[in-house]
């Protein structure tokens, strides 16, 4: 509805869960009875089994490649894909 709470209002909070409840130990200037929604930080991603399978097999073939040896330099890999670097 409004976007993301910290672009509006210029801050974040941060609760931890304790015992099943979320705990907030932030001071603020909100005032007494304000809402606050909370959102999950890291809540996973979107991918499905098929999906997270093909890339764990996509970072192995990396790895493999990295160990032997077939890498590049990161000045090598930009100039080769940027067109303003030379």
């Amino acid at each position: 509805m409004w976007g993301r709470p910290s672009a509006i209002l210029g801050f974040q909070m941060k609760a931890r869960v304790r015992a099943g409840r979320l705990v907030l130990d932030e001071p603020t200037e909100l005032p007494e009875g304000t809402v606050v929604a909370l959102h999950v930080v890291d809540d996973g991603d979107e991918l499905d089994t098929a999906e997270r399978e093909r890339l764990h097999h996509a970072l192995r073939e990396a790895w493999d490649g990295v160990r032997a040896g077939h890498v590049l330099p990161a000045s090598a890999l930009l100039n080769a894909t940027s067109p303003t670097r030379s």
